[in-house]
C-alpha cells in the first residue's frame, strides 16, 4: 500500500510520520525503516526502526531513491513498512513527479507487500488528480 502525507511546510507532516512510524514498530512482524534527508528524526523515531540518512548514500533523484528503496525490499523480505521524510527534498523536483514515483513505488509496494509512506510538502490541489487516491485522509 502506498500513502502520501501531503501539507505545505509547517502543516504537521513531519509529526504524523514519527507518530505512524513509532505506531509501525509496535505492531510490525518485520522492519520498518524510516529515510531522511539528514540526521533530524534521530531522537524521535523509535531505536528498532532503520534509520537511513538518504544524504549518506547521495540519493538525489527519482531514479536513485526508487532504486534505493526497491534495494531495500529486495535485500531484506521482512520489511514491512518504509517512510520516506522530505521526499520531494531527495528527488529535488517539485509536486510534478509525484505520479511517476506513485506509480512506481506502488508496483513496488505490491511486490514487496511493504506500505510505504511519502511525505510530500505539497497542498492536494497541487498534485496530479492521478495520485488522490493515495493521499492520507
Amino acid at each position: 500500500m502506498l500513502t502520501l502525507l501531503t501539507g505545505k511546510k509547517g502543516s504537521g507532516k513531519t509529526k504524523k510520520l514519527i507518530q505512524l512510524a513509532n505506531e509501525a514498530v509496535k505492531t510490525s512482524n518485520g522492519n520498518v525503516v524510516v529515510i531522511e534527508k539528514g540526521l533530524k528524526l534521530t531522537y524521535d523515531i523509535s531505536h528498532k526502526a532503520r534509520l537511513v540518512d538518504s544524504d549518506a548514500y547521495h540519493i538525489s533523484g527519482l531514479d536513485a531513491l526508487v532504486g534505493f528503496v526497491s534495494g531495500i525490499c529486495a535485500a531484506n523480505y521482512d520489511v514491512t513498512d518504509i517512510f520516506i521524510d522530505s521526499t520531494l527534498k531527495i528527488t529535488g523536483h517539485g509536486p510534478e513527479e509525484v505520479e511517476p514515483m506513485a506509480s512506481r513505488l506502488e508496483q513496488l509496494s505490491e511486490i514487496s507487500g511493504a506500505n510505504i509512506t511519502l511525505l510530500i510538502s505539497a497542498a492536494d490541489e497541487e498534485l496530479p488528480e492521478s495520485v488522490t487516491q493515495y493521499i492520507a485522509k
